[in-house]
C-alpha cells in the first residue's frame, strides 16, 4: 500500500482527497495515513471527514511512515518551505496549485529535486475535467483562434496571495489551451471597483482577456473567437471533482514517473508573478522565461 501524508488542512482539498482515497477507496492501493493542520481544529475536521488515522504535531513527524506527500496550503508562499523536509527525505510529492509564489524559488527547488531524483508534480484539476477536455477538442477542430475571453472568481486583495489565489485557474486553462509562450501581461481595474480585467499576450500574437470577478459564483467560463465562429462554455466539475487529480499523483507515487513537465506548472507562476507586478504598477509587464 502507498501511504500518503498531507500537509495543510485549511484548504478543503485535503479532506476531499482523503475521502476519495480512504472512504470511497477510489484509487486502489493508496491511503492517507497522516495529516498536519495549520490549527488543531483544521486537522481534526479533515481527519474526521477523510478517516485519516493520525494527526501529527509537526509535518516532519510523518516522515518514515509515508511513501509520498501532498502539500496543500491556501497561500502558495507556504508550499515550498513546507515541502523542504520531504525533499530532504527524498519523498515524492504532489504540491497543490499554485506550485509556488516566486518563479526563481520554484526553479531552484525543482533543480534540486531533479538532482536528487525526487519526483515532483503540481496541477489544477480544472484542465483535467471532462468538460474542459471536450471544449479543448472543439477549439482544436475550429481552426484559427482570433481572440479569447475567460471569466471566473478572483479577488486581487485576497489574503491568500491576491491574484495567485483563484487566478491560477484561469491562467492554467488559458495556457493549457493556447500554449505556454505568454510574453507580457497587463491588468486594469477602476479606482473604486473590485473587479479587474487582465490581458495576456502570446508570442504568436494571440491575446486573451481574463476577467477577475469578486462577487461571482458561476464557475469558470470561456469564449473563444475563431474563424469558424464563437465557441463558449461554462466548465463543469466532474462527478467526483478531484478523482482524476488523485489518480494522477497517486500514479506518480507508485511509479516514480512525473506526469507533467516542470515547465508546464512553472509557466503559470511566471504569468501570475507578472500580473501581480502589473497590479502594483498599472503597466504592461513582461513575463519571465521559464
Amino acid at each position: 500500500m502507498i501511504r500518503i501524508g498531507i500537509v495543510g488542512a485549511e484548504n478543503s482539498h485535503s479532506a476531499a482527497i482523503a475521502r476519495i482515497l480512504n472512504v470511497a477507496k477510489k484509487v486502489a492501493g493508496c491511503r492517507v495515513v497522516a495529516i498536519w493542520g495549520e490549527t488543531a481544529q483544521f486537522a481534526r475536521r479533515s481527519a474526521e471527514a477523510g478517516q485519516i488515522p493520525r494527526i501529527v504535531k509537526r509535518p516532519a513527524d510523518m516522515i518514515g511512515e509515508i511513501d509520498g506527500v501532498m502539500i496543500d496550503h491556501r497561500h502558495a508562499k507556504y508550499h515550498l518551505p513546507a515541502a523542504e523536509p520531504f525533499l530532504k527525505a527524498r519523498l515524492p510529492m504532489f504540491i497543490d496549485k499554485p506550485f509556488c509564489y516566486r518563479l526563481a524559488e520554484g526553479k531552484r527547488f525543482l533543480a534540486r529535486a531533479r538532482r536528487m531524483g525526487v519526483p515532483v508534480t503540481s496541477f489544477s484539476t480544472v484542465p483535467l475535467s471532462k468538460s474542459f477536455q471536450a471544449f479543448a477538442r472543439k477549439v482544436r477542430r475550429a481552426g484559427k483562434v482570433c481572440a479569447v475571453a475567460s471569466y471566473g472568481p478572483c479577488d486581487l486583495q485576497s489574503k491568500y496571495g491576491g491574484i495567485f489565489f483563484y487566478g491560477i485557474h484561469q491562467v492554467d486553462v488559458l495556457l493549457e489551451l493556447f500554449g505556454l509562450d505568454v510574453v507580457a501581461v497587463g491588468i486594469q481595474r477602476p479606482a473604486k471597483g473590485k473587479d479587474a480585467v487582465a490581458t495576456l499576450f502570446w508570442k504568436n500574437g494571440l491575446t486573451a482577456s481574463m476577467h477577475c470577478l469578486t462577487d461571482y459564483s458561476s464557475g469558470f467560463q470561456l469564449c473563444v473567437a475563431t474563424d469558424a465562429g464563437p465557441l463558449a462554455v461554462r466548465l463543469e466539475s466532474d462527478p467526483v471533482p478531484y478523482l482524476t487529480g488523485a489518480k494522477t499523483f497517486c500514479g506518480m507515487f507508485k511509479t516514480g514517473k512525473e506526469p507533467i513537465e516542470h515547465r508546464r506548472f512553472l509557466a503559470p507562476i511566471a504569468v501570475l508573478e507578472a500580473l501581480e507586478k502589473s497590479v502594483r504598477t498599472g503597466k504592461v509587464t513582461p513575463v519571465a522565461k521559464v
